[in-house]
């Protein structure tokens, strides 16, 4: 089962790079994360966030350096101790919501049938699609099988959990409801480390790391990183394009 009262750091890379074939997608990339935060991974397309995440819930090795998540490298044994939502959603269409989430619950581990029934309708009823529970997932809308693809994340009750774009195309009403649902999650003392190129999403994070080609370039809380520019009144955009400045400038 997992370790819900995990303390120490959630997260910790030391000088992790990843190649495809000739393209550097991670850098020399190191980073730690305490546990029981939300931890976002900031910048652009091809940044490198996706890869990194893969790294850590053991789908890819690094070439060089290495990666421990909840103090293990990353591997089949750890799986029960995350919870991976990724970009495009990896639900059955022809199943319906409960059958989409009891199936990924078993993936995760969770033999005893009559817990099983427990955490399925708890995730279900945390992502508010209780009432479309047993429609298909061809009959939901975009918004609503983001939703369903969250309760697989979370139905094992993971320690750490993983959110790859988890906001994108998301209208804003639904995107103010997923961070009541994530900040929910942090008070119960799971780690989220979420990717996004948005800077609202950066902005309801408890710490960030700014990434570019690979690299980590800067990381704080969103206050730290707007005060660094000495800007007074800095948005985290402001911070971002500082920082971009700044490594540039210290590469010519």
């Amino acid at each position: 089962m997992a370790e819900k009262n995990f303390t120490g750091l959630a997260v910790e890379i030391n000088k992790a790079s990843f190649s495809y074939n000739n393209i550097k997608a991670l850098d020399g990339l190191s980073l730690k994360v305490p546990a029981g935060i939300s931890f976002g991974l900031l910048g652009p397309n091809g940044a490198g966030k996706t890869t990194l995440i893969r790294l850590l819930v053991g789908l890819l090795k690094p070439k060089s350096g290495n990666v421990q998540i909840l103090g293990q490298t990353p591997s089949r044994k750890t799986t029960h101790n995350i919870g991976y939502m990724p970009q495009l959603h990896s639900l059955y269409a022809e199943l319906s919501v409960m059958q989409n989430v009891n199936f990924f619950a078993q993936i995760y581990g969770l033999s005893n049938k009559h817990e099983r029934a427990q955490r399925v309708e708890e995730a279900i009823k945390l992502v508010n699609m209780w009432q479309r529970r047993k429609d298909s997932i061809l009959k939901l809308s975009g918004g609503m099988k983001q939703r369903v693809s969250l309760a697989c994340a979370v139905v094992h009750n993971p320690p750490l959990l993983f959110l790859d774009e988890p906001t994108v195309g998301l209208d804003p009403e639904l995107r103010v409801t997923f961070w009541e649902h994530f900040a929910a999650l942090t008070q119960q003392g799971i780690t989220l480390i979420i990717s996004s190129h948005t800077m609202d999403d950066a902005a309801h994070c408890d710490r960030l790391a700014f990434m570019r080609d690979g690299k980590v370039i800067a990381q704080g809380t969103p206050g730290e990183l707007q005060q660094a520019t000495g800007q007074p009144g800095a948005t985290l955009e402001d911070a971002f394009l500082y920082f971009i400045h700044r490594e540039d400038s210290s590469d010519s």
